[in-house]
């Protein structure tokens, strides 16, 4: 009854390659009955064993373009060629019906989000070190070591909006990341925030990792 008296939060979650947010995330809608998740709309083709509808919606470019002139989106954006985007209905129905609606989206569309929904909730997901970050990402074995290198470059600027999120929450222990996240979201305003010192080691350690990848400069 209560859900339904209530407008539902808007969480947004994002996170460095390699701090398991795919995984905290599920497990938030698994084991609390008041989330859903939010289904990305995409351009790209689907990689294997994804499904249509769960993973992503697979659209054209030309059913994506004509969902962004009608205001279909909540967030878009455009990244390696292909476009994707948060579909605004499925958001907005959750949401009057109480359910809270957990965005896992990219640094890009999680700002988009901010500047159109003050209220939303932003949390920051990362590993305790980028030297764990590197483990993680070298021990799932699911990419080429040039891709892995991407993934620090590109973590090395998602690092700079850090402080752009209400929360920062390090996912050491994935219980203890889970009980955080939901005492956050439940109890908000109130958890753990930005720390500059943080950012700036954890900066350090990616340009060094770069750096070690690339036999030079991480610049």
């Amino acid at each position: 009854m209560e859900k339904q008296n209530r407008l539902g939060k808007l969480v947004v979650i994002s996170g460095f390659s390699g701090v398991g947010k795919g995984t905290v995330v599920k497990r938030m809608i698994s084991d609390f009955e008041h989330y859903a998740l939010s289904v990305s709309m995409t351009t790209r083709k689907p990689r294997e064993g994804e499904i249509h509808g769960v993973h992503y919606f697979f659209v054209s470019d030309e059913v994506f373009e004509k969902m962004i002139e009608d205001g279909g989106f909540l967030e878009h954006a455009g990244y390696v060629g292909h476009y994707y985007g948060t579909p605004k209905a499925y958001v907005d129905e959750n949401r009057s019906n109480g359910i809270d609606v957990i965005l896992e989206i990219e640094v890009q569309g999680a700002l988009q989000i901010k500047e159109l929904f003050p209220e939303a909730v932003l949390i920051f997901i990362t590993t305790p070190s980028a030297r764990e970050m590197e483990k993680r990402l070298v021990g799932r074995k699911t990419e080429s070591q040039e891709q892995i290198t991407g993934r620090f470059v590109r973590a090395r600027e998602e690092a700079e909006h850090m402080k752009e999120y209400d929360y920062v929450v390090v996912n050491d222990d994935l219980d203890d990341c889970v009980r955080l996240m939901e005492e956050i979201i439940l109890t908000e305003p109130g958890g753990p925030s930005y720390d500059p010192v943080f950012k700036d080691q954890f900066v350090k350690e990616l340009e060094e990792i770069i750096a070690e990848r690339t036999g030079g400069s991480s610049e």
